[in-house]
């Protein structure tokens, strides 16, 4: 634990500190400390011991198209139009390992794939370009999940947002939440507990009682939390990555005080 008496700051871990002011090689130096809590530990004490989680198998749509390659064919025009409409750009492309079904029950949609940890899919979202009336069709998977887990730290702080286009524009570190909320039971929340990360949160505007309720939450654990204003805007997708950049840098730090405060404030 620590505590400030000039400036009030607290929290339950060192590390915080070391993160803040710290240089990379302090960071370094303080993990290889050997009187650390293990996380297997903290993670019973927090929630409980959990069950052995069992991996789904999940595949991508056999008719599944890589947008990464070199050589597409003309049936990729389409969604690289739609994409680069919505500031996807080539580099998202393949950071994103986005694709696309030119049939089969996925078609005329563009598909992002979801890795685990191992490396392992683990969920796909996919979104029409072709004017379909349903916008999104999923697979029927669990969404117990940390989207692309594979290309997160958790030692540094993330971005939480409504949807995968979201995250696109919200940068590296960015997590959607894929219209779902995060309990207390979610895996991903346990992980935000067990790692300490702090969070940028991103939420639609029109989403704000889901918002309070999660900051609520994350307050409640001692997580840091840093509230960015998507308004005017819809979603963060919106927004090219130059507009979302400069609202994360004016992000308001929430601590239980100056957030009860806001919210009467707003009353």
């Amino acid at each position: 634990m620590f505590k400030c008496w000039v400036c009030d700051w607290s929290g339950r871990n060192i590390y915080r500190i070391i993160r803040r002011y710290g240089s990379t090689d302090a960071r370094y130096e303080w993990k290889s400390f050997s009187d650390q809590i293990e996380i297997e530990s903290f993670s019973e004490k927090m929630f409980g011991k959990s069950d052995v989680v069992r991996k789904s198998t999940l595949e991508l749509p056999k008719s599944f198209v890589s947008l990464t390659s070199k050589n597409l064919s003309n049936t990729s025009t389409i969604p690289l139009n739609y994409l680069n409409s919505r500031g996807i750009t080539k580099e998202d492309i393949l950071k994103w390992k986005i694709g696309y079904c030119p049939t089969g029950k996925y078609a005329g949609r563009v598909v992002i794939p979801s890795f685990d940890i191992d490396g392992d899919l683990n969920y796909f979202v996919t979104r029409a370009y072709d004017n379909d009336w349903k916008k999104y069709l999923n697979p029927r998977a669990s969404r117990d999940i940390v989207f692309n887990h594979l290309y997160l730290d958790f030692d540094e702080p993330l971005t939480i947002v409504e949807g995968v286009f979201d995250a696109i524009k919200a940068g590296d570190n960015s997590v959607p939440l894929l219209g779902s909320t995060l309990t207390e039971g979610s895996f991903f929340f346990q992980e935000l507990v067990k790692n300490d990360t702090p969070v940028y949160l991103a939420l639609d505007p029109d989403a704000e009682r889901k918002s309070n309720k999660l900051i609520n939450l994350l307050l409640k654990y001692d997580i840091e939390v840093n509230k960015i204003n998507v308004a005017p805007f819809d979603d963060v997708g919106e927004m090219t990555k130059r507009e979302f950049e400069d609202r994360k840098q004016s992000a308001v730090f929430l601590d239980s005080d100056n957030y009860l405060l806001s919210r009467i404030v707003g009353i």
